[in-house]
């Protein structure tokens, strides 16, 4: 203990370590986790300041800062330039939300499925493919120069979603996230920073924890990424991009306007900032918004997954890439996959030039339409953010239950949702909100039930 004591001083975290462990920076890292992890210290409290810490252990500024460091990158910690540092209100909540199983006695209302019932046109197409007489074709590796048909097939589908591009500027992934994780692995370093909503898919943050990308908060303005808070991260956070889902943005189902769509677009030519644009959810609308990418084509990765609008088992996104990152990101989507399935790339091909991907997206939403009746109906008395051709919705909590309470209670009587907490970004609080998946439930039914369990909740709390 140095000289002048801090018995009686006010500090938020005073850590005891053994400094024959070392290195020490990594006793102390392991320390404040464990602390966050007890629960010792909680999510958005305030740490000391390093060199106050230092003081108080003696110890170099360097070596605190190194201790912070790894906890960054962890999720633990999060960072604000002139706030401080502070436990990551996200630190301890589970981002892989698609678990192994499907939950036993639980009806299922937290990930994001589209209806299991409109699959018939991809089973017909499937059967037909298979009785070919080259059908072998389809089990050994795909190579890229054979998919140029296939890579038609995506630029009809973006076109669809909103944004005109070529076929010189189209990548494959197996899957959004995929695409994602290739993204950041060929544009960013370890510790690199890039901008996100407030709360944001968790796919993204966990592709970023993976790779020791830092992803930072950015504040909104009526429930869609500020630009006046984009342009102040690139002057000041030292971020590299941005990570955005304008179109029925996952958790919490706002659409943002086209005005900010093109200030956005403005702000990353004039900071050359990266924007990946996640266009999963844009074939949700009768008539899609102008994609992001329209506005800024040389900076945007502007991401098509078919997940959510044709097919999850699919596997499969069209990738929209700037020239000057095709290359980098295709030697990142060649090193994690070598290819994507021939079999699935050729039937969603198939499925999009036939036009028969219209008639799947069709009776998706006449489905979806049906169930949010039935959410409407049930939920009346509460705020729950969403359109009616959305897969899931934003439920604001009444009194004062957090999400991580509410989705507790809602496990305890037999419905999983999941809390904003799941969602959450750094040291932004997380809003009292769980999200609801409206089509997750395998009937009408089920739905019915569940909603009827979740409104008795509701009706509890107030």
């Amino acid at each position: 203990m140095p000289v002048n004591s801090f018995e009686d001083y006010p500090m938020s975290w005073k850590p005891s370590i053994d400094k024959t462990k070392k290195p020490i920076y990594q006793a102390l890292a392991d320390q404040l986790e464990q602390d966050i992890l007890n629960g010792d210290l909680l999510p958005g409290t305030k740490l000391p300041p390093q060199r106050e810490l230092a003081d108080y252990l003696d110890l170099n500024l360097s070596t605190i800062s190194k201790a912070f460091k790894e906890c960054v990158l962890k999720g633990l910690l999060s960072t604000s330039v002139g706030s401080g540092t502070f436990v990551s209100y996200d630190a301890l909540s589970n981002a892989y939300l698609l678990e192994d199983a499907k939950p036993e006695h639980l009806i299922e209302m937290g990930a994001t499925l589209p209806d299991n019932a409109s699959f018939e046109p991809l089973f017909l197409q499937l059967k037909s493919m298979l009785q070919e007489t080259d059908y072998q074709k389809w089990f050994s590796y795909g190579r890229a120069g054979e998919s140029l048909w296939q890579k038609d097939a995506a630029i009809k589908l973006i076109r669809r979603g909103g944004f005109e591009t070529t076929v010189d500027n189209i990548l494959f992934a197996n899957g959004g996230q995929n695409a994602m994780a290739a993204t950041l692995a060929s544009l960013c370093q370890p510790g690199d920073r890039i901008g996100v909503d407030q709360h944001t898919y968790p796919g993204l943050k966990t592709a970023a924890a993976m790779l020791s990308v830092k992803i930072v908060p950015i504040k909104s303005e009526n429930n869609e990424m500020s630009p006046v808070a984009f342009e102040y991260a690139c002057k000041n956070e030292h971020i590299k991009g941005v990570y955005l889902i304008p179109d029925y943005h996952n958790p919490t189902a706002s659409c943002m306007s086209v005005e900010n769509r093109k200030e956005i677009a403005v702000i990353a030519k004039k900071y050359n900032q990266f924007i990946i644009e996640d266009a999963t959810y844009h074939l949700h609308n009768k008539k899609p918004l102008p994609a992001i990418a329209s506005f800024a084509p040389e900076r945007v990765i502007h991401i098509a997954s078919l997940s959510k609008s044709i097919a999850p088992g699919l596997r499969l996104a069209y990738v929209a890439v700037p020239s000057q990152f095709k290359e980098l990101i295709s030697k990142a989507l060649y090193n994690l996959n070598i290819s994507v399935s021939p079999l699935l790339a050729e039937l969603a091909a198939r499925i999009i030039v036939s036009n028969q991907f219209e008639v799947l997206i069709e009776r998706h939403r006449e489905e979806t339409i049906r169930r949010n009746q039935v959410v409407n109906r049930y939920l009346k008395d509460y705020t729950c953010l969403g359109h009616e051709a959305g897969i899931f919705r934003w439920l604001l909590l009444p009194g004062n239950i957090t999400g991580g309470e509410f989705e507790k209670l809602a496990a305890e009587r037999g419905v999983q949702v999941y809390a904003a907490e799941r969602f959450v970004v750094g040291n932004s609080c997380p809003e009292r909100a769980v999200r609801v998946a409206v089509c997750a439930p395998e009937s009408l039914d089920e739905l019915e039930q569940g909603l009827s369990i979740l409104k008795c909740l509701l009706n509890d709390l107030i």
